[in-house]
C-alpha cells in the first residue's frame, strides 16, 4: 500500500480520495460506531459494514472487473450514503487492510476512503472522513501512509538533512495528499501552533497536510526542498510542494506565500493559494483509480430505486441466457435427430450395423479387384490356354 505509482487518467471532479492509517486497536469498531451515530441523527441516510470476500462474490448493479475486488488484505468493506446540498447524493467506501509487515511496531491499520458525488466536488460539503471516522483527536485515524506525518496537526519536519530529504521525497511520491511547508519567522506561541488546515473549508481539511519548519531550518529547508522539487521556501512564508514527476508547464512558485503570519488570525492568502491548487487538474495515482473503480463497479447499498432497476436488469440477464439456453437445447435436438437418421441409414432400420459374411470379409474389398472379376466374366476363351472339357475329362468326349 506503501508504493505508488501514476495512471494516465486525472483525477474526477466529482470524487473525493483519500488514504491514511488508523493506529488504534480496533478502527472498524470506531467506524461503525461513527456511522451508527450519523444515521441515527439522519446525517447519512444509511450504511453497510461487509465482509470482503462475500462482498466481492454478491452480486453487483455494475458489470464487475478484476480491479473491483478490495484484495486479499482487506479486512473491512464500509459504504455509506448521503446527500448535500439538499438533493446531491454522495457515495463513499471505505477499505480497512491488514498492514504489509508486523514487524514495524505502531504500523497501525491502512485505510483507503473513495467517496463520488452526482455532480463536481465543492469543497464547502462535509469531509468524507468524518462521516467514517469521529472527528475527534482520541481517535488516532489521522496517519499518513508516510511515516511521522499526520493530518489535522501542524507536523515538524526533521533535524537530519538526509531525514528531511527522505521524508519530501515519500510526500510527494506517495501521499495522496497536498503538502505545505510553513517556515516559522519566529517561535509561535500556542494560537501560532494552531495547524492552518483549520481553516480550510471541511472537505480539504483531511487532504492537506502542513509541514512546519522552525526558525533555524530556515536555510536547510530551502536548500532541500529546491534540491528535490525545484521551488524554495520564502523565509517566514510557505510553499505548496508539486507532486512527482511535476508537469511540464507546471510553474511552483506561482503557489509560494512570501509572508504567513502565525498569530492565530486566518492566512487568507496561503489558503487561496491551497484552494486554487486543490482546483487543478492532478494525476490519478493507480491505487486511487482502483478504489475510485472499485466504488463505481463494486457498489452495494442501494436504493429502492435502484434496487427495483436492478432486479429489472437481473430479469432480463436472466431471459436472455434462457433463451440462449433454449435456443442451444434446439440445436442440439436437431443434431441428435440427425445423428439418429445416419444411424438409421447407415443399420438399414434395424438399429445393428450390417456384417459381411466371413468368406466375404476374407476377400480383397479392393475395388479394383472386384471390377477385374467381373469384367472376366465376359471375356472370351483365351486361345493360348488348352480346352477347358479336355483337362476336365481327358479319357472320353
Amino acid at each position: 500500500m506503501d508504493k505508488n505509482s501514476t495512471s494516465s487518467t486525472t483525477v474526477p471532479d466529482t470524487a473525493w480520495l483519500g488514504r491514511g492509517r488508523h493506529l488504534g486497536p480496533e478502527p472498524e469498531r470506531d467506524v461503525r460506531r461513527n456511522l451508527l451515530a450519523l444515521k441515527a441523527a439522519r446525517v447519512i441516510d444509511d450504511f453497510l459494514d461487509l465482509d470482503p470476500v462475500e462482498a466481492a462474490r454478491s452480486t453487483d448493479l455494475y458489470p464487475r472487473d478484476e480491479s473491483a475486488d478490495p484484495g486479499p488484505s482487506a479486512r473491512r468493506l464500509f459504504e455509506a450514503r448521503w446527500r448535500v446540498a439538499d438533493d446531491v447524493t454522495v457515495r463513499a467506501q471505505l477499505t480497512t487492510y491488514e498492514p504489509e509487515s508486523r514487524r514495524t511496531k505502531g504500523e497501525g491499520v491502512t485505510w483507503v476512503l473513495a467517496a463520488e458525488a452526482e455532480r463536481a466536488w465543492e469543497a464547502s460539503w462535509p469531509s468524507p472522513a468524518t462521516v467514517f471516522w469521529p472527528d475527534s483527536d482520541q481517535v488516532a485515524w489521522d496517519h499518513e501512509t508516510v511515516p511521522g506525518v499526520r493530518l489535522r496537526t501542524a507536523n515538524q519536519l526533521p533535524k537530519d538533512d538526509d531525514e528531511l530529504r527522505r521524508l519530501l521525497r515519500a510526500c510527494t511520491r506517495q501521499s495522496w495528499s497536498l503538502h505545505v511547508v510553513v517556515h516559522e519567522a519566529m517561535t509561535p506561541d500556542a494560537l501560532g501552533r494552531r495547524p492552518i488546515t483549520a481553516f480550510l473549508p471541511p472537505s480539504l481539511r483531511h487532504r492537506v497536510v502542513e509541514h512546519r519548519a522552525t526558525p533555524e531550518q530556515a536555510l536547510i529547508a530551502d536548500f532541500v526542498v529546491k534540491r528535490e522539487l525545484g521551488v524554495g521556501v520564502p523565509r517566514g512564508g510557505a510553499v505548496i510542494l508539486p507532486p512527482t514527476p511535476r508537469a511540464a508547464d507546471d510553474d511552483a512558485e506561482r503557489f509560494a506565500v512570501r509572508n504567513v503570519f502565525l498569530d492565530g488570525t486566518e492566512p487568507t492568502e496561503l489558503l487561496d493559494k491551497i484552494k486554487e491548487f486543490a482546483s487543478l487538474p492532478r494525476p490519478l495515482p493507480a491505487d486511487a483509480e482502483r478504489a475510485l473503480t472499485r466504488l463505481r463497479q463494486g457498489w452495494h447499498l442501494l436504493t429502492p430505486d435502484e434496487e427495483l432497476a436492478h432486479a429489472r436488469a437481473m430479469v432480463t440477464r436472466y431471459a436472455k441466457a434462457l433463451e440462449a439456453m433454449t435456443a442451444s437445447c434446439d440445436l442440439y435436438r436437431e443434431a441428435a435427430e440427425s445423428a439418429l437418421e445416419a444411424l438409421a441409414e447407415a443399420t438399414g432400420g434395424d438399429g445393428a450395423p450390417r456384417t459381411a459374411s466371413p468368406t466375404t470379409a476374407k476377400e480383397d474389398p479392393s475395388p479394383w479387384k472386384t471390377l477385374t472379376k467381373t469384367l472376366a466374366r465376359f471375356r472370351g476363351p483365351n486361345p493360348q490356354a488348352p480346352d477347358a472339357e479336355v483337362q476336365q475329362h481327358p479319357h472320353g468326349r
